[in-house]
């Protein structure tokens, strides 16, 4: 074969072979073009409609459907999406939905949900509820549905890459009541790994269901969520105007665990106690604390911390008033507190105070604990005066206070009766003392004393000729009619000094 027919015999190969490839490609471009179309054709179709909605449905744990979409290319809207559920998100809503379908992924069975917005969300949930139901989850699996098996050259998963939501408004229903979460923007984020993402949120009002609780202005939230671990990395709250709280935490979606710490700051003690207390403890109050749950709801909410008191005042507390009465002076009236601080638990109706300080420097100072279980108080404590505090009561600071630390004299004390109407021990206590130490001062005979006495108080005195017997019992009578005496002159002195006082 000569050079001229090898030429035009690998020319004419070269043709075929180029004619090949653009054919190829033409085909290639068919089919794309082919393939497109039938998957605009099915986006555009009532199944995907269907099988959006069986998505999210599965993922949400509901039962829903979205109202008919309304496509621009492959933007997408839709009025909303409704669902009811017998898990613990019992119902869903969201209004005014739009979106956008990204192929990208379709090689690899996804289709991308990117560019997502909703006006509202409407969530209910009912945390009441057991986290499993006959070894089935009502927990909604957030953002990792399994896929459902489909044709097999259709994408069988779902991939959201984020969405944002103008509001959010969340009823929960909690053991202690209903709590409420409004007015919230909502934006989620993919944070890089399948099924892992970021929330922030910001503004809006939260309601908790506990009693005189306030309501609580949401400035931001930041979370992330991974594999039903939801991270809370940032929350800052105002309360009660000035009050803020800051806080981080974490929740285990599978284990029925949430733990959260953080710290109150800029609150006042009005904000915290009841009217009848407000008006006798004022002062800024700080408090770190830990709210967790472990073991679902048989382990039950408790919460816990270390509070403080600043520039505290103590006004007309029942037991220094009395206190101020029997020393004749002023001083327990308004205690301008040194140090005020306790550590505290909490869970369900029960309130614990425990290692509580409450001192004004150089006068007096208490310490101990007391247990607030629904209205009931039930305290022990130490009291601590300084000396000559009680001077002129007899044998108050003898017979009832001792020397003790920090150069005061200290005595027991019992607090019990109800938040509103509390009872302390302090004060019969004083009252047995000082008449008994009244009687003791007495001459052995006693019986001019026990005649005066007798004579006040309308009784008849033993004469020498009765035994022994007789006049001890006569005079322990005395001793009873003389306690009542200085209890009834104690009581009139501290009703008349409250009723000067304005």
């Amino acid at each position: 074969m000569n050079r001229r027919a090898r030429r035009h015999k690998k020319s004419g190969g070269n043709r075929w072979l180029g004619r090949g490839f653009a054919w190829f490609v033409v085909l290639s471009l068919v089919l794309l073009g082919v393939g497109y179309g039938m998957l605009r054709s099915y986006l555009r179709s009532d199944a995907f409609r269907q099988f959006l909605s069986a998505e999210v449905s599965k993922t949400a744990g509901v039962s829903g459907e979205f109202a008919p979409f309304r496509w621009d290319g492959l933007a997408v809207d839709t009025d909303g999406f409704e669902a009811k559920g017998a898990g613990w998100v019992t119902a869903l809503r969201a209004d005014d939905l739009r979106t956008e379908v990204g192929l990208g992924e379709v090689r690899r069975g996804v289709w991308q949900i990117r560019e997502s917005s909703v006006r509202q969300l409407e969530l209910a949930i009912d945390a009441r509820k057991s986290m499993a139901i006959e070894g089935k989850p009502v927990m909604p699996n957030l953002f990792g549905a399994p896929p459902v098996k489909r044709s097999p050259w259709l994408p069988s998963e779902v991939e959201l890459q984020g969405i944002n939501v103008g509001k959010l408004v969340v009823r929960a229903a909690l053991d202690a009541g209903v709590a409420t979460v409004a007015g919230v923007e909502l934006r989620v984020t993919q944070a890089g790994a399948k099924h892992a993402y970021r929330a922030q949120a910001m503004g809006g009002t939260i309601r908790l269901p506990f009693e005189k609780a306030p309501e609580l202005s949401l400035d931001q939230v930041r979370l992330s969520y991974q594999d039903q671990q939801v991270f809370l990395t940032d929350l800052t709250m105002g309360v009660w105007g000035s009050g803020r709280i800051q806080s981080s935490g974490e929740w285990d979606m599978e284990a029925e665990k949430f733990s959260m710490q953080g710290d109150i700051t800029g609150i006042k003690c009005e904000n915290l106690l009841n009217e009848n207390w407000a008006k006798r403890l004022s002062g800024d109050v700080r408090s770190n604390f830990i709210v967790d749950q472990r073991g679902g709801r048989a382990g039950g909410m408790r919460a816990s911390g270390h509070l403080v008191v600043q520039n505290g005042v103590l006004t007309a507390l029942p037991i220094l008033d009395a206190m101020a009465a029997y020393a004749d002076t002023r001083r327990f009236r308004v205690l301008t507190l040194s140090d005020a601080q306790t550590d505290w638990q909490w869970q369900k109706d029960e309130l614990k105070l425990t290692k509580l300080v409450i001192a004004s420097e150089g006068l007096v100072r208490l310490e101990g604990g007391i247990q607030i279980r629904g209205n009931q108080l039930d305290g022990s404590f130490r009291l601590g005066i300084a000396p000559g505090t009680l001077a002129t009561i007899p044998g108050a600071e003898s017979e009832v206070f001792v020397p003790g630390e920090r150069g005061l004299l200290w005595t027991s004390l019992r607090i019990t009766g109800t938040v509103d109407n509390p009872k302390e021990d302090l004060t019969d206590r004083l009252v047995a003392a000082a008449g008994i130490r009244m009687f003791e001062q007495l001459p052995k005979s006693g019986e001019k004393v026990i005649k005066f006495a007798q004579s006040i108080l309308g009784g008849s005195s033993p004469t020498a000729g009765e035994d022994s017997a007789e006049a001890n019992e006569q005079s322990e009578k005395v001793i009873k009619e003389v306690n009542g005496l200085l209890q009834g002159l104690l009581d009139g002195g501290l009703r008349k000094r409250q009723k000067e006082e304005p």
